[in-house]
């Protein structure tokens, strides 16, 4: 049995301490109003202040009608950025809570696979896999309650919930059949209940396996996963539309699904590489070998090629293709987001293809950790590449609530999946396949 060490149980305690506190601040230090935008534009441009005195002078040189749009125009602009500035923690919070929660999606369907494919090397990683699966009912919770609160207007992560917005906006109206709150969190209910009922009952049959005298519990299991698979891959694209392309809702890709799935996949796929390899450096997972660790590690090899491909395709047909209602959604990530843009396609392919395309990389413990950080610190930046420009535009900053936020879900993540590996043995012992997978090499 796994014992959850002192010193890291403190570690994430501290993490999620450390990360309340940020958030907080960056709820706290947020414009509350017109003259704190004012005050805070004037500030960033060095200036800028005076310039809009003087543009405050002619405008009132003007007479008539011309002042007054003016005015107005002036107004509607810091009122828009007064909404993108109040946006900016809230972005932050739900960047890193749908990271981490797709993690441990993620983790789920690799485990369905690995049921319905009936894998030999796998099953002495799959209470790992469970462990990691934890946290998705805690991280539901958090989210749908996230949901909830844009529902209620907290924020406005989403412009289609804006009345106003649907007033005026012909685009948006007219998909106001499918894009209405109470659709929209209904759908969002039912995957993650879907979701979640399908990693409770393959948890719960997997322990009864081991006190089972047949193979009862591992046949209920492939039968659950089979179907759990069907309704994940229609759920995952729709969670795709609903959670994240509609923040950008005048741009639409009908390869965004599959982007998505790739990117929290090899997420997944690399948590369970990472954890694994702290428990082997534990004592723990005696079982486990290099041989699945390099499994593991091609895995994060072939989905970093998969994530890669997708990101091209989708990239390349719309550029090249130059419609302006779907080339805006690059033109704006480019020109305003062109560090984390393009950094995510070095840290997401160019380093995990270089390093771990060689064979004897993928059986050593340093380079595979090392691989695993810049993975999922890519991937976390390719999550912020898909939010932040529809929430916050070019107010994005890399600060205080963005790595708050990182690491009160990091720390809650630890927390929870460590706290989950205590309680079962950590090798499924009447898994059919179990000696297989014990005595796997090549």
């Amino acid at each position: 049995m796994y014992t959850f060490s002192s010193k890291l149980k403190t570690f994430s305690l501290i993490l999620m301490a450390v990360g309340l506190l940020g958030i907080g601040y960056g709820f706290f230090s947020a414009p509350k109003d017109i003259q704190e935008v004012e005050a805070i534009l004037a500030s960033d441009a060095h200036g800028s202040h005076q310039e809009g005195s003087n543009s405050s002078t002619e405008a009132h040189a003007v007479a008539g009608e011309n002042r007054v749009n003016a005015e107005t125009e002036h107004k509607e602009h810091l009122e828009h950025v007064l909404s993108q500035l109040q946006n900016k923690p809230w972005a932050a919070l739900y960047v890193a809570c749908i990271f981490f929660m797709l993690i441990s999606l993620g983790v789920l369907a690799f485990y369905a696979i690995q049921q319905v494919a009936q894998a030999g090397w796998s099953p002495v990683l799959f209470r790992v896999m469970q462990g990691i699966t934890a946290y998705l009912p805690v991280g539901s919770v958090i989210f749908f309650v996230i949901l909830i609160l844009c529902g209620l207007h907290f924020n406005h992560l989403f412009i289609w919930l804006d009345p106003e917005v649907i007033a005026s906006d012909k685009i948006i109206a007219n998909k106001a059949g499918y894009l209405n709150f109470p659709f929209w969190i209904v759908r969002a209910a039912i995957f993650l209940l879907g979701w979640n009922a399908y990693r409770y009952f393959s948890r719960k049959n997997c322990l009864a396996q081991d006190e089972a005298n047949d193979d009862g519990f591992y046949k209920k299991n492939f039968n659950i996963s089979a179907m759990f698979l069907v309704f994940f891959i229609v759920t995952e694209s729709i969670m795709s539309w609903d959670w994240i392309m509609s923040i950008d809702p005048h741009w639409s890709s009908t390869l965004f699904g599959w982007y998505v799935f790739a990117s929290f996949f090899v997420s997944g796929i690399t948590t369970i590489c990472l954890i694994s390899l702290y428990l082997k450096s534990e004592g723990y997972l005696e079982n486990v070998n290099t041989s699945h660790i390099h499994d593991l590690a091609k895995f994060m090899f072939g989905f970093s090629v998969f994530w890669t491909y997708l990101w091209f395709s989708q990239f390349m047909l719309i550029w090249y293709a130059n419609i302006p209602e779907e080339v805006t959604y690059f033109v704006t990530r480019i020109e305003l987001y062109n560090l984390p843009f393009f950094g995510a396609v070095a840290m997401n392919f160019l380093f995990p293809v270089l390093i771990l395309i060689n064979t004897d990389f993928k059986r050593i413990t340093w380079i595979l950790i090392m691989a695993s950080v810049v993975i999922l610190f890519g991937h976390y930046i390719d999550f912020f590449n898909m939010i932040m420009p529809g929430t916050v535009g070019d107010k994005w900053f890399i600060g205080i609530p963005e790595i708050a936020s990182v690491l009160f879900f990091l720390g809650l993540f630890i927390y929870v999946v460590f706290t989950a590996l205590t309680k079962a043995p950590l090798l499924p012992k009447r898994n059919p396949f179990i000696e297989e997978s014990k005595h796997f090499h090549y």
